[in-house]
């Protein structure tokens, strides 16, 4: 792992007050030096890169975590499925990954809360991973219960852990077919299609799953699948179960992934922005908390926008059944404004600093 003067990773590595640690078969476990600290933290915190990534994408953002919250959270970055691997299909990425989070729970048996932050389509991987790792309340025989035990309805889990943040970062929520979703093939309807049918061949399964042109043994497209709990799989109510969603987008210069796909928002949705709203984060342009909308909310939207398809709609409508916070971020002034998907991350510190108050935001509002 690079940065600056850091060489690779070894196990049992300290920087700057950062202690490291390699995973089995997984990736670097990160956490403080500080022996009080360290034993304190039971927030597990999981991070996901991107396609074609791996887990040193995520290395400031890991480090300013534990920096910031040193007795409170130990970070995991994942690396199961590193580079290639990350086109083997996002139900693929997401069994890996779930089985990933489940070792690492087995080897820090001290941990109560989970928490994940991921990036593009890691975070349909982590929205995969936690619908298979969902718990079902334990319930009670009510008979044998006081009443006052009765009223409050137990809560599921995540590998038997608290959920607490699901956080996704540029993240094709909505596929990239179509409508600008992937604004590199300019907005050209012909061009679009025509990714539709190729994109297998570059992307492979994943590509498919983005461009929601799969078809497997006639079920409906995964992305569509995800948007309810289908078969064994609980992704609702997995993702309802996290105290807070929260979706970062780029509002421009994002090539990869466009506005509307990574704010699960619908034309007619995209606000207005000006300038940064505070002087601590100059690339956050608008924030808003959206509350979970009923079925009447999203037809009566739905009649006055003419500019999604019906599938779209279906994605949109169903993951705004659960509350979000979405957070608009703009590096339109910044020099390094055409590299905005790997900015909004700080993939590499040293090539995209510009994206460090992105990550300070989201540490100031995070619930450890």
């Amino acid at each position: 792992m690079e940065n600056g003067n850091t060489t690779e990773m070894e196990n049992g590595k300290t920087q700057n007050g950062v202690c490291y640690s390699e995973s089995i078969n997984g990736g670097p476990n990160i956490w403080s030096c500080n022996e009080a600290d360290a034993s304190s933290a039971d927030h597990l915190v999981v991070m996901i890169h991107g396609i074609l990534g791996s887990a040193t994408d995520w290395k400031f953002a890991a480090e300013q975590f534990v920096r910031m919250l040193p007795d409170k959270v130990f970070v995991h970055c994942s690396e199961r499925n590193m580079s290639k691997l990350s086109l083997d299909g996002v139900d693929v990425m997401g069994e890996r990954l779930a089985e990933e989070v489940l070792e690492v729970i087995k080897q820090r048996p001290s941990v109560r809360k989970i928490s994940f932050v991921a990036h593009s389509v890691g975070g349909l991987a982590a929205r995969f991973a936690i619908g298979r790792l969902y718990r079902p309340p334990k319930r009670e025989n009510a008979e044998d219960l006081p009443v006052k035990a009765c009223e409050k309805e137990p809560k599921g889990t995540i590998g038997g852990l608290e959920p607490m943040n699901f956080i996704t970062v540029a993240t094709p929520h909505l596929g990239s077919r179509g409508h600008k979703q992937v604004p590199f093939l300019f907005g050209i309807t012909a061009i679009e299609k025509f990714a539709g049918v190729i994109i297998h061949w570059i992307f492979r399964r994943t590509g498919q799953h983005l461009f929601l042109t799969d078809d497997d043994e006639g079920k409906p497209p995964l992305l569509k699948r995800m948007v309810e709990d289908y078969d064994e799989c609980y992704f609702m109510s997995a993702l309802r179960l996290f105290n807070r969603r929260v979706a970062y987008s780029n509002v421009g210069y994002d090539h990869i992934v466009g506005w509307r796909t990574s704010s699960i928002r619908r034309n007619s949705e995209l606000p207005k922005w000006e300038d940064s709203l505070n002087e601590k984060y100059p690339h956050v342009v608008y924030q808003e908390h959206c509350k979970a909308s009923d079925p009447e909310q999203c037809e009566s939207i739905l009649m006055e926008d003419h500019g999604s398809d019906a599938l779209e709609e279906e994605l949109v409508t169903g993951l705004s059944r659960v509350s979000w916070e979405k957070v608009d971020v703009s590096f339109h002034s910044s020099r390094l404004r055409f590299s905005a998907h790997s900015v909004i991350q700080v993939k590499n510190h040293y090539m995209h600093s510009d994206g460090a108050d992105v990550i300070q935001h989201m540490i100031d509002h995070f619930l450890p």
